[in-house]
């Protein structure tokens, strides 16, 4: 399989209807957030991009692939990658969102990156010369760091970082200050400088959740609350035993009901706060999590391909929510201290903390250069996570040491982005034609 084959898109015959195919996945949200998930999409073309990852696996399904299967992020866009805090409290920078993880080709979420650069570049009004160059910084700095993986040990992988510091090195000279804030500021966004944000005083002096409706809303929570509660029996038997200790100091005084994200957008998603026997307060997010949106369209393994991952099927476990945290905590570096499952009446979740040292870098604040600079460390942070499901010499022996799988990276997403154009224009008029009912804004 040439390197060049990456490079070529076409959409393949029978393809599926764009918007039939993103509306069955509404199928068992809540229905009264569904148009809010469609408003959500129709905001842009990168918009869309970041609701569609199902959509586009199906594509990806028809492009080459060397049957070599990683841990998949499932939803690698640039916005998906961010700074969190480690428990050590160090800023790491990495990818941050896990809902879609499964095992897959590696060059699915390579291509994936690679066109959502090339679509915010697009976006921010740079031609097209200038989005190529961008999708390439990718493509490049993905291959190269995958070389140095590929000539570490094991462990020297596995204790592998990017670092907040690192993290605005990489961007480079010129770095907007809102984004060289948001990188470095995160260190300030703790649980207890998120309470005066986050909650209200009411009668007795105790803290409750503030209403921004429909963001945020205690409005059927009772619905929901008997299964939360099963769901925070249950969840502590997921965390290593001293952070159950941990968590036990803690007591679940508030939840309220959460929108978030794009593509989530409709799954039951909430905010709980506790506070501790000393009056900390706790924000955790307990988020629905069913199969991922690409397992229908994931490859079968190839023989040997377990032998070469060192993946085994337990990895794809039954529950989603124990799908995403065995993946995330696969994939990052480090992971939330907090970070565990639950099922309670059918329905699986995953928890970790909300807004915890966390900060994002805003793309639309970046000009060409910053965009490039951006890429490589997105590129970089991708090799590194897929390096950890024990590929990377494999992937670095057929990537090869020149270009031409950067080229051919670049070529493909290009093309994709035409084709994400293209079914934007669709969702555009859809909505038009009163085929999907939106409410943009929210």
């Amino acid at each position: 399989m040439p390197r060049s084959s990456h490079g070529p898109w076409e959409p393949p015959k029978g393809r599926p209807d764009p918007i039939a195919l993103l509306d069955a996945e509404n199928t068992g949200r809540l229905p009264d957030l569904v148009p809010v998930r469609w408003g959500r999409m129709l905001e842009s073309p990168f918009a869309f991009m970041r609701g569609a990852a199902g959509l586009m696996a199906v594509d990806l399904a028809h492009t080459p692939s060397t049957g070599l299967h990683v841990q998949l992020c499932g939803d690698a866009h640039m916005a998906n990658f961010g700074v969190f805090a480690s428990p050590e409290r160090r800023l790491l920078f990495d990818v941050n969102d896990f809902d879609e993880t499964t095992p897959g080709p590696w060059e699915w979420d390579l291509k994936r990156l690679a066109t959502s650069a090339a679509v915010i570049t697009r976006l921010s009004g740079f031609p097209s010369d200038q989005q190529a160059k961008t999708a390439h910084a990718v493509a490049r700095a993905y291959r190269r760091h995958m070389a140095r993986f590929a000539a570490m040990g094991t462990l020297e992988v596995w204790y592998e970082r990017v670092d907040a510091k690192a993290a605005l090195r990489t961007i480079g000279r010129g770095t907007p200050a809102p984004v060289r804030a948001a990188v470095t500021g995160a260190h300030h966004q703790t649980s207890r400088a998120e309470l005066p944000k986050l909650t209200v005083r009411v009668e007795g002096g105790r803290r409750r959740i503030a209403d921004h409706p429909p963001l945020v809303s205690h409005e059927g929570v009772d619905r929901h609350s008997s299964a939360i509660h099963k769901a925070f029996v249950k969840y502590p038997e997921t965390l290593e035993s001293d952070r159950r200790v941990l968590l036990q100091r803690f007591e679940l005084v508030d939840l309220a009901l959460k929108v978030v994200g794009v593509g989530s957008v409709g799954t039951r998603c909430f905010v709980a706060l506790l506070m501790s026997d000393v009056g900390d307060p706790l924000f955790l997010q307990v988020k629905e999590a069913g199969d991922s949106a690409l397992a229908p369209s994931v490859p079968k393994r190839p023989p040997g391909a377990a032998r070469a991952t060192g993946q085994t099927p337990s990895e794809t476990p039954h529950s989603g929510g124990r799908r995403v945290v065995s993946g995330q905590r696969l994939m990052q570096a480090a992971s939330d201290i907090f970070l565990g499952w639950a099922n309670a009446d059918g329905t699986d979740y995953y928890v970790r903390q909300l807004r915890d040292m966390k900060g994002t870098i805003g793309t639309a604040l970046l000009g060409a250069r910053g965009l490039v600079g951006y890429g490589k460390l997105c590129g970089w942070a991708l090799a590194r996570a897929h390096a950890r499901s024990g590929a990377a010499a494999q992937i670095a022996g057929y990537a090869g040491n020149g270009g031409v799988l950067d080229d051919a990276v670049a070529r493909f997403a290009l093309a994709y982005a035409d084709q994400n154009d293209r079914d934007y224009a669709q969702l555009v008029e859809a909505v038009r034609t009163g085929r999907v009912i939106a409410t943009p804004g929210v």
